[in-house]
C-alpha cells in the first residue's frame, strides 16, 4: 500500500533523535507481534515508509504517528516520542547539545555579530533569516525551524527566572533583514524583551574604536549546578567549551563588551530613533 506521504525525497541522514524514535516504533511493533508488512497494511503506508522510519531515515508524519500508536496499542508512547522528536527537529545538529544546556541554565550571556539571537527574534525575522541561507529550506523544514525557535523563547519567561544578558551589534538592525516592516517588528521585539526584569539587551555601536568581540560571537552560561560553559559557532559547526582557562578568557571579553556597549537608557533611545527612521 502506498500513501501520499511516501515520497522518497523525504529521507534524511539518520541522527540520534530519529534513530531513537525509530527504535520506539520497532520495539512497539515487535511487542505487538507484527512484521513491518503487517504494520504497513494497518496504518496505510508502504513497507518502505515503515522501514525508513524504523531505521531513522525519515521524519514521520503526524498521521503516521497517530495511526502507529493506535494500531500497536502503544498507549501514547509513540505520540510522546514524536513530540520529543519535533522539539529537536528544527535545531541544527551541532546546536542541540548547547540547547540542552541552555534549557537548564540560571545565567545566559550572549554576544552576537551575525544575526539577532534566536531568543529575541520575532517570527517574521526568523523566517527571513531561514529564507536567505542556502540550501533553501522546504516549507515544512522552515516551519519546523521557526516553531522550535519560538518555543525556545519560553525560556525568557520561565520561573524561576534565567538571567539573560545580550550584547548585539547595531549593524544587525541596520541591515534590515527581511525589509522595513520586518525590521520594525524586530525593534518592537527588542524593546519588549528589554522591559523584562530578567533580560538586559545592550547594543554595540557601529562606530566603536574599542571592541573586545572582534574574534567573533560566543555565549556563556551557568548551569543549575553552578558550572560555567561556553559556546562558539561557525559554518555548520558548534563547540561547547568547558576548559576553565577558556571560560575565564570568555568572561573577560564579555565583561569588556558590556562596558563598551550602550547603557540601557541610551540603548532604548537608539532603538526608538532607528524605528522612527523606517
Amino acid at each position: 500500500m502506498v500513501s501520499a506521504d511516501d515520497s522518497g525525497d523525504d529521507e534524511v541522514e539518520p541522527d540520534d533523535s530519529l534513530r531513537s524514535f525509530g527504535e520506539t516504533v520497532k520495539a512497539s511493533r515487535k511487542r505487538a507481534g507484527l512484521t513491518q508488512e503487517q504494520l504497513a497494511v494497518l496504518v496505510g503506508y508502504s513497507v518502505q515508509y515503515v522501514g525508513s522510519v524504523e531505521q531513522g531515515r525519515r521524519h514521520p508524519s503526524q498521521k503516521f504517528v497517530n495511526k502507529c500508536d493506535a494500531a500497536l496499542n502503544a498507549h501514547g508512547v509513540i505520540i510522546i516520542a514524536a513530540r520529543q522528536l519535533s522539539r529537536r527537529r528544527g535545531l541544527a545538529s551541532w546546536f542541540r547539545r548547547w540547547a540542552e544546556h541552555e534549557a537548564g541554565a540560571v545565567i545566559l550571556n550572549t554576544y552576537e555579530c551575525r544575526s539577532v539571537p534566536g531568543l529575541l527574534q520575532p517570527e517574521s525575522y526568523a523566517r527571513a533569516l531561514i529564507d536567505n541561507v542556502p540550501p533553501l529550506a522546504t516549507p515544512e523544514e522552515a516551519d519546523a525551524r521557526v516553531a522550535v525557535r519560538m518555543a525556545r523563547q519560553k525560556l525568557l519567561y520561565r520561573i524561576p527566572y534565567i538571567l539573560f544578558s545580550f550584547v548585539i551589534e547595531q549593524s544587525l538592525i541596520e541591515r534590515r533583514t527581511g525589509g522595513p516592516e520586518v525590521t520594525r517588528e524586530l525593534i518592537d521585539r527588542l524593546l519588549e524583551c528589554g522591559q523584562l526584569p530578567n533580560v538586559d539587551i545592550q547594543i554595540m555601536p557601529t562606530v566603536s574604536p574599542q571592541h573586545a568581540g572582534t574574534d567573533g560571537p560566543f555565549q556563556l552560561l551557568e548551569t543549575d549546578e553552578h558550572e560555567w560553559l561556553g559556546y562558539t559557532e561557525g559554518q555548520q559547526t558548534g563547540q561547547v567549551i568547558s576548559d576553565p582557562k577558556d571560560i575565564s578568557l570568555l568572561h573577560q571579553r564579555y565583561a569588556k563588551l558590556r562596558i563598551q556597549a550602550l547603557n540601557p537608557a541610551d540603548n532604548r533611545a537608539l532603538l526608538m530613533r532607528m524605528r522612527g527612521s523606517l
